[in-house]
């Protein structure tokens, strides 16, 4: 019985080794199959006769994206541009690229780029924080082809990147230079608040250039509602990735753009559209006014600036960074103790003592108005007020504004104050 038990074993485990080695489940090596892998993708890059359009959403800045396009070269060369800046837009910048097995097929540009840009860590490169940038990558991952778009992902911060075939126009905008940036001239709208306008539909937007984000702000059965999407360049304006739904209408593009000198014009889904200065919001955050007052009234602290009022397109308007030792500005609301007055005070640095506040305009408590504005009622001048008093008066003068100011609320501890007379006058305020 033993040995019939034994003979049985030794004929099953022979079948199966006879199997094993007939039979295998793959007719190549593991180097062989990612070998023909890597030559697949090479094949793929190096035969797209337009090249490939690129978007890249850095992993640091969600609801961002950046434009590019990129020419492959069988010698491992690639043509690039970029929408990051006008200068990368029209200039083609030349540099190495090559695929690698790193855990799963890899595309590497392995020198300096315009997508080593957006991870410069020197945040004056690209206007993300410094140490990482905007948090993207220049190394990604090949999570495969479907149709004419290849997906990537970032293989330090896990930003996603999309390759998509480019057409002849595409490829021509870049090497023409016919890339539409015109929606850059947003700036030269001097209000701080900017409408758009898409037939009966009203938003305030806010539009982050070195982000590449747009903000609308709108307001549903007496709500505010906000969503922040980003967008790329293209040859007629710009396009929303992803698009923006406020549940009625969606905007995928905002095309045709154009300055025509005072307003951003232009047409979304066939209609007319436009980007024009105002100086009331389309949402007004009526309760932000009394946030911002009784932040820090509440802890006896203040607010603080440092470059006290914009106006009409240029910071520090009144120059008070240039007084004698000038350290910042605050508003401390009851400066004395409960029931005293509020100060818009000067802070100056005395020899080696700590800051100070020095000199200011006082207030009585201010008014509250019931459609969302703040006014201050001035009471007079304290301290002992320096020799060149202009960029004193002048910010008294501005905080004098008659219509009052709008408060947006822009973090916790973060507030800009909008003048409501013509909207092109404000400062920023920040607490604890």
């Amino acid at each position: 019985m033993r040995k019939n038990l034994v003979c049985l074993l030794l004929i099953i485990t022979g079948i199966y080794a006879c199997k094993k080695e007939t039979d295998p489940v793959f007719d190549k090596s593991p180097d062989e199959r990612i070998n023909d892998t890597l030559r697949h993708y090479q094949e793929v890059l190096t035969s797209a006769t337009y090249g490939w359009k690129g978007l890249v959403y850095p992993a640091g800045v969600p609801g961002s994206v950046f434009g590019f396009y990129f020419h492959f070269t069988a010698s491992n060369r690639v043509e690039m541009f970029s929408d990051f800046e006008a200068g990368s837009t029209s200039t083609v910048h030349e540099s190495s690229w090559r695929l690698k097995a790193l855990q799963q097929p890899s595309l590497l540009f392995d020198t300096y780029s315009y997508l080593h840009v957006l991870c410069d860590p020197d945040a004056a490169h690209n206007g993300g924080s410094y140490g990482q940038g905007l948090g993207s990558d220049f190394e990604f991952a090949i999570n495969g082809l479907h149709g004419d778009t290849l997906l990537l992902t970032g293989r330090f911060h896990g930003s996603k990147a999309v390759l998509i075939r480019a057409t002849q126009p595409e490829q021509d905008a870049y090497y023409q230079h016919h890339i539409n940036r015109a929606i850059d001239s947003v700036s030269l709208i001097l209000t701080y608040f900017r409408q758009m306008n898409i037939g009966a539909n009203k938003y305030d937007v806010s539009i982050n250039k070195d982000l590449h984000q747009i903000t609308f702000t709108w307001i549903v059965n007496g709500k505010v509602k906000q969503v922040t999407t980003g967008y790329y360049y293209t040859s007629n304006g710009i396009a929303l990735s992803p698009a923006f739904n406020d549940s009625t209408t969606i905007i995928s593009s905002f095309e045709n753009v154009k300055w025509d000198g005072s307003a951003i014009t232009g047409s979304i889904n066939g209609s007319n559209a436009g980007i024009t200065e105002t100086a009331r919001p389309v949402a007004v955050d009526g309760s932000a006014p009394k946030r911002w007052y009784q932040h820090v009234a509440d802890q006896g602290s203040y607010w603080a600036s440092y470059y006290g009022f914009h106006v009409n397109g240029v910071d520090d308007a009144y120059h008070i960074i240039g007084l004698p030792a000038y350290v910042g500005v605050t508003y401390w609301p009851n400066i004395n103790g409960p029931g005293s007055f509020d100060l818009l005070g000067f802070v100056l640095r005395q020899g080696s003592e700590r800051p100070s506040v020095t000199y200011g305009p006082g207030y009585d408590a201010p008014t509250f108005t019931t459609d969302g504005r703040i006014i201050f009622n001035d009471n007079g001048l304290y301290g002992s007020l320096p020799a060149n008093i202009q960029p004193v008066l002048k910010t008294r003068a501005a905080m004098a504004d008659p219509q009052g100011f709008f408060l947006v609320q822009k973090s916790s501890t973060t507030y800009d104050m909008v003048s409501a007379s013509d909207g092109k006058s404000w400062i920023n305020w920040s607490g604890n």
